[in-house]
């Protein structure tokens, strides 16, 4: 694949042939062309593995082919020919291979050997693994407080495994539990608890085939969830309204052709997604969803008068919620001006919007990390479920609240435990079944975890997958706190950026991947996972490992635990370990909603976990589904930066290229948005770009504006002409999160604001006319 720097518009529909060209590059750059097609014939099926890309759940009725796009780059690179042996690693200092990039890093290939750094030779070199666990338990028992241990975990931990972590950290004694969530959907489960008492989705997958309208909020499914346009097209097809809010125009969301679809395929055909498509400014979206509840009030105060059938559903208002006349007083007085200015749309579109969902029988509202990232994430996510509440789409066939969560068993970790505030009634539980008294201190989430780590040296990080350095915001300041530890260890599969970030001492130990086969004691295991319609189901590999001293996730906390506990632990680890379906029947014994695990998994496609708000069993303070009334915010941060600049301030946006998921990086191309080659881009507005005094192809800095008075700059950016309103700014992370300030995150969920960054623009000090030169060749 070429690295030529371009920029070109795309035309093509998301899928189709350029899906599968890119499926078969992956397959054969990585060396399996054999082995990578027959192992993603496994991919989503009930007797194969779960993909280790993103939650969106399988089928009932699955097909030969089960993958997508970005789910066929991760399990090829999982599966790669590609070895990180120790001789490699070795052979470079860390120094050095802080000087490559994330992409090379990745492809050097599956790891082999647990290694520890060097400091005097700056190297890794490979350790023996009951050596490596000796020091990890020397240095967590010799720690002043169990809490000054830090346990990450990352969304693609199986149950068994998060399980078993969160046991053997509880029983050392702390809830220092930062994960994944912390930096993603943890707004959506704050919010939905409140105003429904339950943190997830209420909707299953066959809902998507009832739904008259389904609205989409801050989300690109052709990237980050492409599974997920199947049942969009479907929906289309059928007649159903999909209404999408995004602020950049991202080609999955107005066409796609189903790769799987022979007629498609054949006679070049594809299906329009959105049947409107708003393009409201960043973090507008709270303003957008009250302007249309606005407009249902409107028109049931209309309709009341008239005589007519109520537009709100009067009987679920009054027998299923609470606080309604509070709220619905609070939307009235909002100010239309107000609601136009924040939300970059005009009236009529609100009204537009609002009168598809008036019409709509049942409606899903679906929303992903664009509206997570905020500073008003919490409010958004609540008005968007206020929306649902006033006609009662909650809790009936074909409706309900979609939050599409990320990694691959993000949901099933938090639900087995993972989770720095745990409630009372589960540690109780816990203390029961295991027979120690669980520690009640709330610990470290993420945002925690890394100001703990910056203000007081010697403490122990231990990463449970993930890309812990690069994931997270304010990058320097995340560096220089992980290199306060004393200790740093890593559980992996390949070499990542956080490997390069040492502490005092550092370790990297290589695990099993989900496509590999798990042999313990009693025979091969299977896992199990939770997608994020709750959704739980077994997952078994199928090749053989990458290399044959690795471990699995669960036997590498299972060996942490016998060295760190010894005797101090009634827990039988070894036992356990050997075979998993005793660990289930644990989980089982301290979850209810786990009864009888072993028998219901192993059906086909497994079992759906009990969603109270789904049987409208309203788990709140109040007994009820809770209206929440929020104003409209006009003093963002986007709008205090704006009073004190008298400069241009845009509000960015961070977010995935098509070559990639999460951190890792598979290619330099985003084959979407017509960009190849290159990832330090900048997506703007032409008429920004020409206010500036710029061209497209120009090479710019960005300056990031907070009231902490701390300098955070990210150099050398090719601006790039884009469908994106005006003011506002786009561009990849990790390139760009060292823009985003930890102090800067959620209200009440202290997610990071990645996705409304107040920056400046100023010109790059050397000046490419390369990249102009390529912009105009096409």
């Amino acid at each position: 694949m070429s690295n030529k720097k371009v920029v070109r518009v795309y035309d093509r529909p998301a899928g189709g042939w350029g899906a599968l060209k890119s499926v078969a590059q992956q397959i054969i750059e990585q060396g399996i062309p054999k082995k990578g097609a027959l192992t993603l014939l496994s991919a989503n099926q009930p007797d194969g593995f779960d993909c280790p890309g993103c939650a969106w759940p399988d089928a009932d009725h699955t097909s030969t082919f089960e993958f997508c796009e970005n789910g066929a780059k991760a399990v090829a690179a999982e599966s790669t020919a590609r070895r990180a042996v120790p001789e490699l690693i070795s052979s470079l200092t860390v120094q050095e291979l802080s000087a490559k990039s994330d992409h090379w890093l990745e492809a050097q290939g599956r790891l082999t050997h647990p290694m520890r750094y060097d400091r005097v030779t700056d190297r890794y070199q490979v350790i023996d693994w009951d050596q490596a666990f000796e020091l990890i338990a020397a240095r967590l028992n010799a720690l002043p407080s169990p809490n000054d241990a830090i346990f990450y975990t990352s969304g693609r931990t199986s149950n068994e495994a998060a399980f078993l972590y969160q046991l053997f950290v509880r029983e050392f004694g702390t809830n220092n539990f930062p994960d994944c969530s912390n930096m993603c959907h943890e707004p959506s489960g704050f919010a939905m608890r409140e105003a429904i008492g339950v943190g997830k989705g209420t909707v299953l997958l066959s809902d998507f085939q009832l739904a008259d309208a389904i609205l989409i909020f801050g989300q690109n499914p052709g990237t980050n969830h492409p599974r997920m346009l199947g049942e969009l097209r479907a929906a289309s097809k059928r007649g159903a309204a999909i209404v999408s809010f995004n602020p950049l125009r991202e080609r999955g969301l107005e066409k796609f052709q189903n790769p799987q679809n022979a007629l498609d395929m054949l006679a070049d055909q594809s299906t329009n997604i959105s049947s409107d498509y708003f393009q409201l400014k960043i973090g507008g979206d709270l303003a957008s969803v009250k302007g249309m509840i606005k407009c249902v009030l409107e028109a049931d105060v209309q309709a009341q008068a008239a005589g007519k059938p109520r537009i709100i559903d009067v009987e679920f208002i009054a027998q299923h919620t609470a606080n309604f006349e509070q709220f619905a007083a609070d939307v009235m007085a909002e100010q239309w001006d107000v609601i136009v200015r924040e939300s970059g749309l005009e009236r009529a579109q609100i009204q537009r919007a609002a009168d598809t969902y008036m019409q709509a029988g049942k409606v899903i509202a679906c929303w992903g990390m664009g509206i997570t990232q905020h500073k008003h994430s919490v409010a958004t996510i609540q008005m968007i479920v206020n929306l649902l509440l006033l006609r009662g789409n909650i809790g009936r066939l074909g409706a309900g609240p979609c939050p599409v969560r990320g990694h691959s068993n993000v949901q099933g970790d938090r639900t087995m435990g993972i989770v720095e505030k745990p409630r009372a009634a589960f540690l109780d539980r816990l203390g029961q079944v295991f027979d120690f008294t669980p520690p009640r201190e709330p610990g470290h989430d993420t945002v925690g975890a890394i100001e703990a780590m910056l203000n007081e040296n010697g403490k122990v990080f231990f990463g449970m997958g993930g890309n812990f350095a690069t994931a997270t915001p304010d990058t320097e300041v995340t560096h220089r706190a992980l290199r306060n530890c004393a200790l740093t260890v890593h559980v992996t599969t390949k070499l990542n950026r956080s490997h390069l970030i040492c502490g005092q001492e550092a370790l990297i130990l290589p695990c099993l991947g989900r496509t590999e086969i798990d042999m313990q004691e009693t025979g091969p295991q299977a896992v199990t996972v939770e997608d994020s319609m709750s959704m739980v189901h077994l997952s078994s590999g199928i090749n053989p490992p990458a290399a044959p001293g690795l471990l699995s996730e669960t036997m590498i906390v299972t060996r942490l635990a016998q060295a760190t506990l010894k005797q101090r632990s009634k827990t039988p680890w070894a036992w356990l370990a050997a075979d998993y379906s005793r660990i289930r029947d644990k989980i089982a014994a301290v979850f209810d909603d786990f009864a009888d695990f072993n028998t219901r998994v192993s059906v086909p496609g497994g079992f759906h976990l009990r969603n109270t708000a789904a049987e409208r069993v309203w788990v709140t303070a109040s007994g009820k589904a809770n209206f929440n009334a929020h104003a409209v915010p006009v003093d963002l941060p986007i709008h205090q930066a704006r009073k004190n600049q008298q400069s241009p301030v845009f509000n960015l946006a961070t977010m995935r290229s098509h070559d990639q998921y999460n951190t890792t990086i598979y290619g330099m191309n985003d084959r979407y948005r017509g960009v190849f080659g290159e990832r330090r881009v900048l997506f703007i507005n032409k008429e920004d770009i020409q206010e500036l005094g710029m061209q497209a192809g120009d090479w710019v800095d960005l300056e990031s504006l907070c009231d902490d008075k701390t300098r955070r700059q990210a150099k050398r950016f090719m601006l790039v002409e884009y469908n994106i309103p005006r003011a506002c700014l786009a561009a990849y992370f990790p390139e760009t999160n060292g823009l985003v300030p930890l102090s800067s995150f959620a209200d009440h969920a202290r997610t990071p604001t990645s996705k409304s960054i107040p920056v400046m623009i100023t010109a790059h000090n050397t000046h490419t006319n390369s990249a102009q030169a390529a912009l105009a060749n096409e």
